[in-house]
């Protein structure tokens, strides 16, 4: 080890050059309620580590614009249906 290092030709920043981003993704920031986050980190847990929390609200925006995502009425009314039959 020296006593002394020259740095007078040194460069401030990152020492190595960044990944490049996947295509198709844009790397964003975004501020989400602490609930839906809260939603969404539990999944990914449960999840055993194999879906990660980005990755399950990504799915749920996609859904929400393909307009595949299950509607609240038709939610409620199969919750309702399953009661029903377990109460009769």
């Amino acid at each position: 080890m020296k006593r002394r290092y020259d740095f007078s030709k040194g460069k401030r920043g990152k020492i190595l050059p960044t990944e490049p981003e996947p295509r198709g993704k844009t790397r964003i920031t975004i501020r989400i309620d602490d609930d839906l986050m809260d939603h969404f980190l539990k999944e990914a847990d449960a999840s055993g580590g194999t879906v990660g929390y980005q990755t399950l609200i990504n799915d749920a925006l996609r859904q929400y614009v393909q307009g595949t995502a299950p509607r609240f009425e038709d939610t409620l009314r199969r919750i309702v249906r399953e009661e029903l039959r377990t109460a009769g």
